[in-house]
């Protein structure tokens, strides 16, 4: 079997600018975020992002990398709102498809079905409709003859996802409570690359799981990266719990000298340099105790 592990910065590197990019994760939970970050290090452009956002959108906003959003919700969990997208929306520097959660979900499984579109009736008596002026509608063609909304395929060139195990060859396991939608992702998705905890040899991911806990099979993934505390700082159930304290910090970084320097401090080195970085500062937090 294909050896497929790689770095970050080698899976950044098999992307382009322009390209539709889907993150697995939901919210700030278990995100591909040292991916992420290596994209922040890199000089990748004007991409189009499909999301259950967190603070995936919200740096690669405030970064200036996205050209288009399509999104269910932005949201760090414990702070409703992610405050670099909210500044970048008023700001009016980004182009966004705001769904309702339910047609993301019918729109990626249409694209991992190969199909043009699937009918849903999220959506149907929002105002969903009114801000996506290019929906259509369909009819049952059955006796009900329901009106149905028309979700496109929502097709991924390249998916990023986070999960806890993997081996060396793309097979990957989830180890908490929700897979959420990162299989669907990789589905729907040209090329799909996994992040995780830990490589272990084949044997090793079902010693202490069941086998439902492999959500993806190699036959979903082109490479694989392993990268401890890579989710961080949202959360990998069960690894480690979300970082509150430096998720404040980061939500505090949404003004102009703020998110420079912020950038500065975490972001500008490689993924040795962040997670240092991040020990200084909760080093310097208890000292303020």
């Amino acid at each position: 079997m294909q050896d497929k592990v790689l770095t970050a910065d080698e899976v950044v590197a098999e992307l382009s600018d322009g390209m539709t990019i889907g993150i697995g994760g939901w919210g700030s939970r278990r995100k591909p975020m040292a991916l992420v970050r290596a994209i922040l290090r890199s000089p990748l452009r004007d991409l189009t992002l499909v999301s259950y956002g967190g603070p995936d959108v919200g740096l690669l906003c405030a970064a200036g990398k996205v050209r288009k959003l399509v999104h269910g919700f932005v949201s760090l969990d414990s702070i409703p709102l992610d405050p670099h997208f909210r500044a970048v929306r008023q700001r009016g520097e980004l182009e966004v498809a705001e769904f309702d959660e339910g047609m993301v979900l019918a729109g990626l499984r249409a694209a991992a079905s190969r199909l043009p579109f699937l009918p849903t009736r999220a959506g149907l008596g929002s105002d969903v409709m009114a801000l996506n002026p290019d929906l259509r509608t369909v009819t049952s063609p059955y006796a009900d003859g329901e009106e149905l909304v028309a979700m496109p395929a929502l097709r991924l060139d390249v998916a990023l996802v986070h999960l806890n195990r993997a081996d060396r060859h793309g097979n990957a396991q989830y180890l908490g409570p929700d897979p959420y939608l990162d299989d669907l992702m990789c589905a729907a998705a040209t090329r799909s690359f996994v992040s995780c905890e830990q490589i272990v040899p084949t044997e090793q991911l079902l010693e202490n799981s069941p086998p439902q806990t492999l959500l993806l099979n190699r036959t979903h993934t082109d490479g694989v990266v392993e990268t401890p505390r890579g989710a961080h700082f949202t959360s990998c159930a069960p690894d480690y719990g979300r970082d509150e304290a430096f998720q404040r910090h980061y939500a505090a970084s949404a003004g102009p000298d703020e998110w420079e320097a912020f950038r500065a401090r975490f972001l500008d080195g490689d993924e040795q340099s962040y997670q240092e970085a991040v020990a200084d500062f909760h080093a310097r937090q208890a000292e303020t105790v």
